[in-house]
């Protein structure tokens, strides 16, 4: 489908401008000595941790980019390709806390299991994730493992790495390797993409920059991603938020590029708003929507693949307000057409929460725009004029032969909507959305079987886990 664009040519010229200025005048900080010591060997002027670079410099870094990759599963029929007309969807990510029905408590190991399985059974999703929810009753220092061993078995789609150092990044990097058979055979490919967080504004952590480079000399995909609440992380107004996430991205993807060139990496946007009377974040509004446009059509006018989007709100419990910013937000996403949509499904509570029954709505929601987007096809047998002759003046086509031909699939299913009438509604118990989500998510793993895995892959993986458990002393 067409994308939606709405900023003008002389508009673009001043976000170039300005985003120019930001980097090269004020310059980015990268606290990592390693990072810092690469700019400076290609010529970039630094002052301790702070990097100011040349626009064009970074414009050539750019120009190496992919505009198109593959990212591999263990499945090959559900590897996808990130970039140009393709939308790829995954879920929530990152939330320390779930909700299961009314309760709301710590994550823990066997929340994100289910959470994996629930992934990998709808087809509306096409990834497993990363870090869907943090499971908090596992040790710090390994969960990682357990975390990545989860996505790799319970799943066979495509999945996330660990950010959170370069040696949860490395133990990422080494799984994919047994799973997929090697060194030589990931690197042909990616086969995991990774969420590298800019800790805005303008700066970039330690932590996040030694993830990032032990993905890159790996050829991993990374999703450089400057995390903007505006008022809060940058400037109260779109224009000047906008060119900050194009500093903060570019400079980041510049240094993917002098690190291995032409390794595959996402332009990312997390952009929202700053609720300015109670310093609240807030979701699934106007002005993330109209941030989300933006950054697509600044995204292709630099030929990168990007990442934007998914069903965000700040509601604390799945009601109408978690329901229509969740739209808010993901209408936008498909309109911008973002190429890689992370938070599709489960996010609730400005992200604190991995929600069961929120996702089986995002789910819903996907479903039906996933269908609204699909284009449209006409041809003589769907103007049905036989239905015409049969049924004539004044009668009804549910008898007709065409409808019986196509009744089974002519029209979208839902999931989870209901189309009955009051009185069946009632007597089968007047359940709300809420409460038929929470029956759909438990039937959906009641009904879950574990995709196939070679045995002696999965003892590999799991030899690697416990051998790396005791190194990391847990």
């Amino acid at each position: 489908m067409p994308r939606y664009e709405i900023l003008s040519e002389e508009a673009m010229d001043t976000l170039d401008r300005g985003w120019r200025r930001i980097v090269s005048e004020i310059g980015v900080e990268f606290i990592l000595p390693e990072a810092v010591e690469i700019f400076r060997a290609a010529g970039c002027r630094t002052e301790g941790a702070a990097v100011f670079l040349d626009p064009d410099f970074v414009m050539e870094q750019v120009a190496k980019v992919p505009r198109e990759f593959d990212l591999v599963a263990r499945n090959p029929e559900k590897s996808v390709r990130i970039g140009g007309d393709n939308m790829v969807f995954t879920g929530v990510y990152g939330p320390p806390f779930v909700r299961d029905g009314d309760e709301r408590r710590d994550a823990t190991m066997a929340d994100f299991e289910r959470f994996v399985m629930l992934s990998q059974a709808f087809d509306q999703l096409d990834s497993a994730g990363g870090t869907i929810c943090e499971p908090n009753d596992t040790p710090l220092d390994s969960r990682h493992l357990d975390m990545v061993f989860a996505l790799q078995t319970l799943s066979d789609k495509p999945h996330m790495g660990s950010v959170t150092s370069g040696p949860n990044a490395a133990d990422t990097v080494a799984m994919s390797e047994i799973l997929h058979g090697g060194r030589d055979r990931i690197e042909e490919a990616p086969v995991t993409i990774s969420l590298i967080n800019v800790n805005s504004p303008l700066r970039f952590d330690d932590r996040m920059l030694a993830a990032m480079l032990e993905y890159n000399r790996a050829n991993q995909a990374v999703i450089i991603t400057p995390f903007l609440l505006m008022g809060a992380m940058s400037p109260v107004t779109i224009p000047a938020t906008l060119v900050q996430q194009m500093a903060e991205a570019l400079a980041g993807i510049a240094l993917t590029q002098l690190v291995r060139p032409g390794c595959p990496v996402v332009f990312g946007s997390f952009l929202s708003n700053t609720d300015l009377q109670s310093g609240s974040p807030s979701f699934g509004t106007p002005e993330s929507a109209l941030g989300l446009l933006c950054t697509g059509q600044i995204a292709r006018h630099l030929g990168l693949p990007w990442r934007s989007g998914g069903g965000l709100t700040s509601s604390q419990t799945v009601d109408a307000q978690a329901a229509y910013e969740a739209l808010m937000t993901m209408l936008p996403t498909f309109l911008a057409g973002a190429n890689y949509v992370m938070h599709s499904a489960g996010w609730l509570e400005s992200g604190l929460v991995s929600c069961y029954e929120k996702f089986i709505v995002d789910i819903e929601i996907l479903r039906m725009l996933q269908e609204e987007f699909t284009p449209l096809e006409i041809d003589e047998a769907s103007l049905a004029y036989d239905a015409h002759q049969e049924v004539g003046h004044g009668g009804h086509f549910l008898g007709a032969a065409h409808t019986l031909e196509r009744f089974r699939t002519c029209f979208y299913r839902p999931l989870l909507s209901s189309t009955e009438n009051f009185e069946r509604w009632k007597s089968k118990g007047g359940r709300d959305a809420t409460e038929r989500a929470g029956e759909i998510w438990r039937e959906t793993l009641a009904a879950y079987e574990p995709p196939p895995l070679d045995p002696a892959v999965r003892d590999q993986l799991k030899e690697y886990v416990d051998r790396r458990r005791i190194e990391l002393g847990d």
